[in-house]
This record gives structure tokens, sequence and C-alpha cells, in this order.
């Protein structure tokens, strides 16, 4: 039988993540930014001074990347992208992303149709549901996502 190691770690802010120490941590964990938000030029609040990561955009803190992920939701919301199948169209374009399947995975978890519109009270959950679907596992509580929507 496999022994298990988990290890406690503390976060920035808002409580602590457990892992086995066997599993790698996703990119968009380890970097902050668990929408994994590439790289365009844009100076973010919450950037750490100096990113590493040459293709996807490293926060100080979870707070952060979800405050970004809240903040390109308000600018498709200003352009009339406000349903899941066009927020993932545009969040995950087809051409890298079996787009699909993310949009079925989404609104399944929103409980909502792909073609219905969504609104800002859900985008706790919206933004729950990227991260499970960019990381494959969403491993922040529903007060971490809060705080980074309320940044926004």
């Amino acid at each position: 039988m496999k022994a298990v190691h988990l290890l406690m770690i503390g976060a920035a802010v808002g409580g602590w993540l457990m892992y086995d120490k066997h599993i790698k941590t996703p990119r968009g964990i380890r970097n902050h930014n668990p929408g994994n938000i590439e790289r365009t030029g844009t100076e973010w609040q919450g950037m750490r001074p100096i990113q590493t990561d040459k293709r996807f955009l490293q926060f100080e803190s979870p707070e952060y990347g979800v405050r970004a992920m809240a903040r390109i939701l308000a600018s498709y919301e200003g352009r009339g992208v406000n349903t899941v199948q066009g927020i993932i169209h545009t969040w995950a374009p087809p051409h890298e992303n079996d787009t699909g399947s993310y949009v079925a995975s989404v609104a399944n978890k929103l409980g909502v149709l792909a073609s219905q519109p969504i609104y800002r009270q859900q985008w706790p959950t919206l933004i729950a549901a990227i991260i499970q679907h960019e990381n494959g596992r969403q491993p922040y509580p529903a007060e971490v996502i809060a705080a980074g929507v309320a940044m926004a």
C-alpha cells in the first residue's frame, strides 16, 4: 500500500490548502492565476513584480487572480458577451481548447443552459467552474473567490 503524504500549505489570504506532495500542483494554482490568463502587456493589480512564467500571468495571491478573472468577465459583459457559450468561447477559443466540452462542463456546474444569460451574482460559481476546468481542480474556499470578485 502506497503511503500518502499530505501537506498543509498556508495561503497568503483566506485559509489553508491541502495537497498530496506527489501530485503536481497545476500551473494556474502555482501562479495564483487560476483562470490561466495569458500575458498581454496589461499591468494587473496584484501582479508579482517579477514574472517568471513566459506565457501566463503570476499574481501575489489567488484573490488577485480571481479579481483579474472578474475584471475580464466585466469587460465581456460590457460587450454583450454574457452566456456560458459566449464567455467560454471568448475565454478559451476553439483553436486552443475543446470549447464544446468546456462550455458543457461550466453550464452543468451552473445548472443553466449554455445560451442563458449569466448575471454578476452568478460570477463566483462561474469563476469556480472555470478554475475547475482550467486546473483539473478548484482548491479555493468560497471566501477566496468572493474576496477576489469583491476586489474587482
